[in-house]
């Protein structure tokens, strides 16, 4: 288990990523170093977890956009279950919707998809270590999110109102199903705008995910 790393123990891997051919090289690249243990393969983020809680793997290399179960979904279930495996993230997205809610989840490292082979190597070893890497861009963004200064929370009418609105709900339709003026929905998302440092409603359904403030669907 995870804790429980010898010296000269092999690194226990469970790759999760939708694409045979990105688990295939996966799997070549560390089934070849003695210093791995390739122990199972999963294809969607449901998969990952329940072969994670039954094999019990030191480190699972997660891609996020996956069916069924997406890897940030997976990364906290695996967390809610206090499963000890790290989890490094190893994916083509970069973006604050993508990485925030990942190292937010519980997500020991944050990788994209062109680091070196060399350097992924050493990523997972650091990992099952519980030491966490990131790679440069994600870095920046994660310390671009810490020193931003902490804005006034939304009330739980305006989290009810940008739920509306992510959901594809006009002014006019979330004023009535929340029995409110439209005049008042409108107020509602000019607080919002200002609390969360956006100018407009996809911007702000954006920012509202990555800091989890609302769930994606399906989730």
């Amino acid at each position: 288990m995870a804790e429980n790393i010898g010296c000269d123990a092999p690194v226990r891997l469970l790759i999760a990523d939708d694409h045979p051919v990105v688990r295939d090289g996966l799997r070549g690249m560390f089934a070849g170093d003695p210093g791995f243990e390739v122990v199972a393969e999963a294809g969607d983020g449901a998969e990952a977890v329940a072969l994670a809680e039954r094999l019990g793997p030191d480190v699972v290399l997660m891609d996020l956009r996956m069916p069924r179960l997406d890897g940030v979904s997976a990364i906290r279930a695996m967390a809610e279950r206090r499963l000890p495996a790290r989890v490094l993230v190893l994916t083509t997205y970069d973006t604050d919707s993508d990485v925030l809610p990942a190292v937010k989840a519980g997500a020991t490292g944050y990788l994209l998809k062109d680091t070196a082979r060399d350097e992924l190597v050493r990523a997972v070893r650091a990992a099952a270590r519980g030491e966490s890497v990131l790679s440069p861009a994600v870095a920046s963004r994660v310390l671009g999110q810490v020193r931003t200064p902490e804005r006034e929370p939304l009330s739980p009418r305006e989290i009810e109102v940008l739920g509306l609105v992510a959901a594809g709900s006009t002014n006019r339709e979330s004023a009535a199903r929340l029995f409110i003026s439209e005049a008042t929905v409108k107020t509602h998302l000019l607080h919002i705008y200002a609390k969360l440092g956006v100018k407009d409603r996809a911007a702000a359904v954006a920012v509202a995910y990555a800091k989890g403030l609302l769930r994606p669907p399906g989730s």
